[in-house]
């Protein structure tokens, strides 16, 4: 029996193939330092898990608004216009089961077959993918290098037209650690209203930024607010990833339009998971600066340590838990070299053209782990790329 073509596409992620391979090699008696998955290793907040479980013994595990329940989305949008210096509504923000809805979702209420969705390459595999099942055309734009990772503008301006439907920008970016700056975000917002187009910033990494870094929001740009989804969550900055929650922020009759796509989907998200993210927002917030801070020391030694192995080099992140070195140097493909440095050095990690055509010569690497394994792991590929 034939099946959809609107699934015909669909690959799986890289992230979850190189962790079945990896965990195959556990079982056999190796062991393996876990580089691949863009997951915090923290535990959740206690006082996030303590009010999760509240929430069961107080009975609150029964269905809710498909939108959300009142407290949080309320929660949700005081708390996020504060940080992007925007007003934001409650009608505005839709609560679900993780980020991903909030990215598929929009997109299959706004692009109709044919029409065009620009998107960062490297970039998350979601996005191609959403792009494809809703019926529109992918149009990838570089993330390059000598750019910090930021949209190569010249490519964006020969790419956008009259049939850009929807732009998608992510940043800090999974998986190069680049964010955009605000001179290009002004750039492609001027473009986005020239052109008559939406605007999806999935902003999931905003609050992991290093150097004292403020990430900047294109809602918050003159006219752009009415043409921008915000897509967030919980998963990174709460290390929740298990809970399944997130939310996007998007103009009120778009809202009401995913909405009804949550309703007749997954109907509604679970409803102590919400109390916890009430709890999240609305509780002390120290442990998520000490996160970032660690995160950020990681950082800085994975960094220096991928630039002292042989024909890698490597630039320093400004945002999410991801290095992006450049291993063009090395002659080896990013899947050839990714098998290698898993199967000879016991390194989980993930080849860059898993994001993209453009991905290619890079590998991506998580720091979300310890740094005594961080450079374990290190001092292992170092040993095999120089042997």
């Amino acid at each position: 029996m034939p099946y959809a073509t609107r699934t015909q596409h669909l690959k799986p992620e890289g992230a979850y193939q190189v962790l079945a391979r990896a965990n195959q090699l556990e079982a056999a008696g190796r062991e393996i330092v876990h580089l691949e998955i863009g997951e915090p290793d923290y535990a959740t907040f206690e006082n996030i898990s303590r009010a999760g479980i509240e929430a069961i013994r107080a009975g609150h595990t029964r269905y809710t608004p498909p939108a959300g329940i009142s407290s949080l989305r309320a929660a949700i949008a005081e708390d996020s216009g504060r940080r992007r210096g925007i007003q934001v509504d409650p009608d505005e923000v839709v609560v679900g089961p993780g980020g991903k809805p909030h990215l598929f979702f929009p997109t299959l209420a706004l692009v109709e077959p044919g029409d065009e969705v620009i998107y960062p390459d490297p970039g998350f595999p979601t996005y191609e993918a959403m792009i494809r099942v809703a019926g529109g055309k992918p149009v990838a734009v570089p993330l390059r290098e000598k750019n910090n990772f930021s949209f190569d503008l010249e490519a964006f301006d020969r790419l956008i037209n009259e049939r850009t439907r929807l732009i998608i920008l992510n940043s800090p970016s999974n998986p190069t650690g680049g964010v955009i700056p605000p001179n290009d975000l002004e750039h492609i917002a001027a473009q986005a209203k020239r052109f008559n187009s939406w605007v999806m910033s999935d902003e999931i990494y905003a609050r992991i930024a290093y150097d004292g870094l403020r990430v900047s929001s294109i809602a918050s740009l003159p006219g752009m607010k009415e043409r921008t989804i915000i897509v967030d969550g919980f998963s990174k900055t709460y290390s929740m990833t298990g809970w399944r929650l997130g939310f996007g922020i998007m103009p009120r009759e778009l809202a009401a339009r995913v909405d009804l796509l949550l309703t007749h989907s997954i109907g509604s998200t679970a409803h102590f998971t919400q109390f916890a993210g009430l709890e999240a927002i609305t509780g002390p917030q120290d442990r998520v600066e000490l996160m970032v801070a660690e995160f950020q020391r990681r950082r800085d030694g994975i960094v220096a340590g991928l630039n002292a192995i042989p024909r890698i080099t490597c630039q320093k992140p400004q945002g999410a838990f991801y290095a992006f070195p450049n291993i063009t140097g090395t002659g080896i493909s990013s899947s050839d070299l990714a098998d290698l440095i898993l199967e000879e050095a016991g390194v989980a990690l993930l080849p860059g053209s898993c994001f993209g055509k453009y991905g290619e010569g890079y590998l991506r690497l998580s720091y979300a782990n310890s740094i005594e394994n961080i450079e374990k792991g290190l001092r292992q590929i170092k040993e095999v790329l120089t042997r």
